[in-house]
């Protein structure tokens, strides 16, 4: 169950985090406007909270793999919400980096 859990708050991070700064990306790249920034600090605000809630009790091994996490879910951001079309590097380096976390949160450690 803490592994599943530890999956469920990558992924919710993830959501926070990349949608946060998408939020950011639309508002001001985009010309949305300041409702659209304001959302995006509040949901990355939300992220940094989720981070907090891992099992995992190291900062920093947290933040590592959940920069694994970022660059896959950025690509797959991409792909749901800007049409984006990732080629096999894209999927390639995005599956290292997963192994990546696996290793850095999962692996047995005494």
């Amino acid at each position: 169950m803490t592994v599943l859990r530890s999956v469920l708050l990558f992924a919710l991070a993830a959501v926070a985090e990349i949608g946060g700064a998408w939020l950011i990306w639309q508002g001001v790249r985009e010309h949305r406007g300041a409702l659209w920034v304001g959302a995006g600090v509040i949901a990355l605000g939300a992220y940094g909270f989720v981070a907090t809630l891992q099992p995992d009790a190291n900062f920093g091994r947290i933040l590592a793999a959940y920069g694994g996490v970022f660059v896959a879910g950025s690509l797959l951001w991409g792909v749901v919400v800007d049409g984006f079309r990732p080629d096999r590097f894209d999927l390639v380096g995005a599956g290292i980096c997963l192994v990546g976390v696996a290793v850095l949160m999962y692996a047995p450690r005494s």
